[in-house]
């Protein structure tokens, strides 16, 4: 099993910042991938920003230029600093890891407990 345990929620106005954290542990063989999504009030779960393992870092447009992802492999840690925040960025963000197994074939999906994030205007 794989626990991923984020950190880095809250308040801020409008043009603000904050950062993100997200550290996997447990029975992890190798990470693929590690990401975050976000969950508004009645809408679904979207991709904010995903960074493959040696691959090329992926952001939904509505982030470009304002959302920087990160990774620190070998602590399993993922981060998203996000910056000119806007109120339409309030939603609960998710992180997301992908997992290899320690037999050819085995992948694993997780996801975190998520944060809430919200942006006064």
């Amino acid at each position: 099993q794989v626990q991923l345990v984020e950190s880095g929620g809250g308040l801020v106005q409008a043009g603000g910042s904050l950062r993100l954290s997200c550290a996997a542990s447990g029975s992890i063989f190798r990470v693929n991938v590690m990401g975050w999504y976000r969950q508004a009030p009645g809408k679904q779960r979207e991709l904010v920003a995903t960074m493959p393992t040696g691959g090329i870092t992926n952001y939904t447009d509505s982030v470009k230029g304002r959302f920087t992802i990160s990774r620190d492999n070998a602590k399993n840690t993922v981060y998203l600093q996000m910056n000119s925040l806007k109120p339409e960025d309030t939603a609960v963000y998710y992180c997301n890891a992908g997992v290899s197994g320690s037999r050819p074939g085995q992948y694993y999906n997780y996801w975190g407990q998520g944060t809430q994030v919200t942006v006064s205007s």
